[in-house]
């Protein structure tokens, strides 16, 4: 039996995708979750909490790969620090994480999180391998569900996106894991850099909603750094397949038998 291949956040939009990519390759995985759940299928499923420090030794124990792919809205730099100081014990030989494109120029909480997370990791001694992805197509349309129910839909205005496709991001963190460790690898972002407002409108249509919009500025030094295209990987970074189009005609746009239209997010 080969070391299993501990996977946190397993459970989540990118961990759905990466598990059976993992599992078709052939690799005995554990996940590590924070609610008890039955292991099967080749999946051993550890209980445990992260920023608590619950369970996390445990779980690291005889893995010689960890996937950290856990992440919130506060807490990710306490996760990080109990993550890797257990797999420094354990002597795990890969550590490979998901951060954010550019998340060190914009001054948002939730990127300070993942910066720091990086230097946790990098300083750590455990090898390790680091991939920065743009936000995902499904974080867009979640925005543009919550927004769809609006009478009035705000749009920020000379604000671009690169929206990648969660299943590229899962082929390539795959494809890192099996590998050697290789440090800060070249971005992933989507094929399109497209305006938020076209991302929500596309959205809107998609999901057959028609809302009046109305342009909004995102104001302060925020709203100035995304305007001059600081969240951007313009040049050096490699690009997914999927674009927003495809995933909103597969994912939001669905078929019904009469030929209508009906919304798969809402």
């Amino acid at each position: 039996m080969t070391a299993p291949i501990l996977v946190t956040g397993g459970t989540g939009t990118l961990g759905r995708r990466i598990v059976p990519l993992l599992r078709d390759a052939g690799c005995d995985l554990r996940i590590l979750s924070r609610h008890d759940r039955k292991s099967g299928d080749g999946v051993e499923y550890a209980t445990g909490d992260l920023v608590k420090n619950e369970g996390v030794e445990a779980a690291v124990t005889g893995a010689e790969t960890v996937i950290h792919l856990a992440g919130g809205p506060k807490g990710d730099e306490i996760a990080a620090r109990n993550l890797v100081a257990a797999a420094s014990r354990a002597s795990v030989s890969h550590l490979v994480f998901i951060s954010v494109v550019n998340a060190d120029r914009i001054p948002i909480g939730y990127y300070r999180q993942k910066i720091a997370s990086e230097k946790i990791i990098a300083d750590s001694g455990v090898p390790y391998t680091i991939l920065r992805a743009a936000q995902f197509h499904e974080l867009v349309a979640k925005v543009g569900s919550v927004l769809a129910r609006l009478p009035l839909v705000p749009i920020p205005g000379r604000i671009r996106l690169q929206s990648v496709d969660s299943r590229d991001v899962a082929e390539r963190m795959v494809e890192l894991a099996l590998g050697a460790p290789a440090g800060l690898v070249r971005d992933l972002v989507g094929p399109q850099v497209i305006g938020a407002g076209e991302l929500i409108r596309g959205y809107l249509s998609a999901a057959g909603k028609r809302r009046l919009t109305m342009p909004m500025p995102l104001p302060g030094k925020i709203g100035r750094l995304y305007r001059d295209g600081a969240n951007l990987a313009l040049d050096g970074a490699d690009v997914g397949h999927r674009t927003w189009t495809d995933f909103i005609d597969e994912q939001v746009r669905t078929t019904t038998a009469d030929g209508g239209i009906k919304a798969a997010y809402r």
